[in-house]
């Protein structure tokens, strides 16, 4: 297998006013990439109406994104190495950037999809791409802080996102959450153009297309069967069915072609090493509890706990304030102690938050809303910053960009994966918990039939059988909810085990510099 190409070392700057430059611009691309995977959800009614779409028909807005996306992360690396990481983040950057405007711009539906899948597509690489130029720029004993600041962009961005596409949305109109991203993408393209230094190019490097094909097909069908499998009833439609096999099918062929090829375009030696396959492993987890948790709190609190729109967005603030407060932590500590135990620290901060959220009920205090989730936020702070120091401490830096890729890939897939599984959760645990409940609402029950109180639910009466019929509505879904908060809880276990199979990274005395062979 041909040697991929090494990155510019941070010794080849000469300024850290350059090399901030850089960091802020690389940031940029990933903030706009993040931001634009939930950006455009709370916009969809709208687009809807524009676009003359129905509501089937305008999911594909998030699908194709999202598809595009995932195929392309996996070939970053490939990318990088063949045609220069410089000229491959302008062209994304610009790329991501002009299809932003096409989508602000699109007069129907088909035009949309087509530019989302373009703006995905060029999007896919600059949070790897990010990732692996900070991970250059800096000596080992800075890269602790510095993938704290890249994590705030990854995991701020989808928390963000949301909120800043319902402002432009009703401030301006639903195209202002695309035309948003020109002079960000502007500002990134100007910086990196002037300061990035570009990496050799390997021209003998030949693509493996039929990897690609494999694992493009893979990817495409598993996001199609977690996003249609909820409306579709899953196994029993015959379309999920074809999809699960084809998903299944396709990654058992990615995988053969990649181990029996000369050169694969995701190099097979990535899964030999012990730290980063735990590391992915552990970013999958991340994701899944990390977006599928964004996902449920807010109709969680607006409509059991009766909050509004912006008492919502006040509450979870503090999961994000707890993420960004444990970043900064685990990034200045993490050089100098055991990243494992600061891992396991994390996920314990996580599943003891996962079992306080599957006691809740409608009636629990804004305090105990504040704290749970934000000693959640801590966990994730905690869990992330350390994991990808750890995935990268014994990958040798020719494979850091194809690294990066895949620890994004598995991030995207444990978030679609989470989100899929939870909705489906709550789904079911609703209608199953709602028909106990509604079994022992009768006549026969004599709690109903004692007293004063027995008569306001007396289900024989119309009017009280419908308040009745709310009541157990409301806490079937208080039921499926606590289901889901536990799902992510025995999802999150694992995660402890991951890190006994974790190396001991290299950690850093007062006053010592880290060395590392690369």
């Amino acid at each position: 297998m041909t040697a991929r190409s090494l990155g510019t070392s941070h010794e080849a700057y000469g300024s850290k006013f350059e090399l901030r430059i850089i960091m802020l611009c690389s940031m940029a691309g990933t903030l706009m990439q993040a931001l634009d995977s939930t950006i455009a959800n709370v916009a969809l009614p709208y687009m809807q109406g524009s676009l003359q779409a129905s509501r089937d028909q305008i999911t594909w807005v998030l699908t194709s994104y999202i598809v595009a996306a995932a195929i392309m992360t996996a070939p970053v690396g490939w990318l990088a190495a063949r045609f220069g990481r410089k000229n491959l983040a302008l062209i994304c950057i610009t790329g991501f950037t002009i299809t932003s405007m096409m989508c602000g711009a699109a007069q129907n539906l088909d035009q949309m999809v087509i530019f989302r899948l373009a703006q995905g597509a060029f999007g896919a690489a600059l949070s790897p791409l990010s990732q692996s130029i900070m991970l250059d720029l800096y000596p080992p004993e800075k890269r602790g802080s510095v993938m704290a600041i890249w994590g705030m962009g990854v995991m701020v961005g989808p928390i963000l996102g949301p909120t800043l596409g319902g402002y432009l949305t009703d401030v301006y109109n639903w195209r202002w959450v695309f035309y948003i991203n020109l002079p960000f993408g502007i500002a990134a393209v100007t910086g990196i153009w002037l300061f990035l230094r570009e990496t050799h190019r390997d021209s003998t490097l030949k693509f493996d297309w039929l990897g690609f094909a494999f694992l493009g097909i893979a990817l495409a069908s598993l996001q199609l069967m977690l996003d249609r499998g909820t409306e579709k009833a899953w196994f029993e439609s015959p379309e999920i069915i074809a999809e699960a096999v084809i998903a299944v099918l396709g990654a058992y062929l990615f995988f053969v072609q990649m181990f029996t090829t000369d050169r694969p375009f995701i190099p097979s030696a990535l899964f030999k090493d012990r730290n980063f396959v735990s590391a992915m492993v552990l970013m999958f987890v991340t994701g899944l509890v990390m977006v599928a948790s964004s996902a449920l709190l807010p109709p969680y609190l607006q409509q059991l706990g009766g909050y509004s729109v912006t008492d919502t967005g006040i509450l979870m603030a503090p999961r994000g304030v707890g993420t960004m407060i444990a970043m900064v932590i685990a990034g200045r500590i993490a050089s100098r102690v055991d990243s494992r135990h600061i891992i396991a620290f994390g996920a314990c901060l996580i599943l003891w938050s996962m079992w306080e959220m599957s006691k809740w009920t409608p009636s629990v205090s804004a305090w105990s809303l504040v704290d749970v989730t934000f000693v959640q936020g801590l966990g994730m702070g905690l869990v992330f910053v350390p994991m990808n120091l750890v995935a990268f401490a014994t990958l040798s830096a020719v494979f850091r960009t194809d690294g990066s890729a895949m620890i994004n890939l598995m991030r995207n897939v444990g978030s679609a994966i989470g989100v899929s599984v939870t909705t489906t959760i709550l789904a079911n645990g609703t209608q199953t918990a709602h028909s106990a409940l509604a079994a022992h609402a009768s006549s026969f029950n004599r709690a109903l039939s004692v007293g004063m109180q027995g008569m306001m639910w007396n289900p024989k009466i119309p009017m009280t059988a419908q308040m009745l019929n709310h009541v157990v509505d409301t806490n079937a879904q208080v039921i499926a909810y606590s289901n889901d908060f536990i799902f992510m809880l025995i999802v999150s276990i694992p995660s402890l085990f991951v890190v006994f199979f974790m190396k001991k990274p290299p950690t850093l005395a007062a006053g010592e510099k880290l060395e590392i062979s690369e």
